[in-house]
């Protein structure tokens, strides 16, 4: 099959495109310098055109361009466009959605039943562009995700994010009231691709079952044989945990067996 990817040289999109030529398919990805997503009848040219099969929908504005209201152009009208024309032409589409739909004030686990909340922000955005993907093609497939661990030096993962704050303060801090969603790069992408084969719906991948973030940390810490200095806080509080009895149970300690 032909797949089309957006965000493909993303934290997520990286490890994707790679893992779906390993399953036999072949992978284009889409450059916005290239393809305005502003042009609706470009659009449909460019998915006619190149053929293609499934659509798999990751991108977000993680590096601006200077484009006018461009967080939301690209996390909510690009997204509508793209729900529709692969409704029109019959392409399946899979979108990379967030638990920062959820805000702090709404405490989890949360499931797929469960109201999202964001009232601004990036967490806006994505809560109103999974309402729209479903209002233009109800044959989607939604994937909330939480923070991804490992990935290339420089991507929004847990693990950058450590090694960054411990490069500029020589401390993390880090919250035992916090419990992220959360889960290693490597066991989410073999579940993402496998939303083709899923009934359309929401879903959501977490691999946090317990564990807060000093926890968390503190193991990563071990595994990778770094040297992050690591203060427990109780500042931020959320129990921020994704729930879904359909999705395969991967858990953190399967990776960081020092994880009680």
């Amino acid at each position: 099959m032909k797949i089309a990817v957006t965000g493909s040289s993303g934290t997520i999109g990286s490890a994707l495109v790679p893992y779906l030529k390993g399953q036999g398919h072949q992978v284009v990805g889409w450059n916005r310098s290239q393809l305005s997503i502003t042009d609706y009848w470009a659009m449909e040219e460019f998915l006619r055109t190149q053929e293609i099969g499934a659509l798999f929908h990751l991108a977000v504005p993680s590096k601006p361009t200077g484009t006018p209201n461009e967080s939301w152009t690209v996390n909510y009208q690009w997204t509508s466009e793209l729900a529709w024309l692969c409704r029109e032409l019959k392409i399946p589409f899979v979108y990379v959605s967030t638990v920062m739909v959820f805000s702090p004030q709404k405490q989890g686990p949360f499931t797929v039943d469960t109201t999202p909340d964001a009232g601004d922000g990036y967490g806006m955005e994505k809560r109103l562009a999974e309402e729209r993907v479903f209002h233009q093609n109800p044959a989607s497939r939604v994937l909330r995700l939480g923070w991804q661990i490992g990935g290339p030096p420089g991507s929004n993962n847990m693990v950058d994010f450590l090694d960054a704050e411990f490069a500029a303060d020589g401390l993390v801090s880090c919250s035992t009231e916090w419990l992220p969603a959360c889960s290693f790069l490597e066991d989410t992408v073999p579940v993402l691709a496998s939303m083709l084969d899923r009934d359309p719906g929401l879903y959501q991948f977490d691999s946090n079952q317990k564990w807060n973030f000093y926890q968390i940390a503190f193991a990563l810490s071990k595994a990778l044989n770094r040297n992050w200095k690591i203060t427990a806080t109780d500042s931020f509080v959320f129990d921020q945990r994704m729930v879904d009895p359909r999705m395969p149970s991967v858990s953190l300690k399967t990776r960081l067996p020092s994880l009680k």
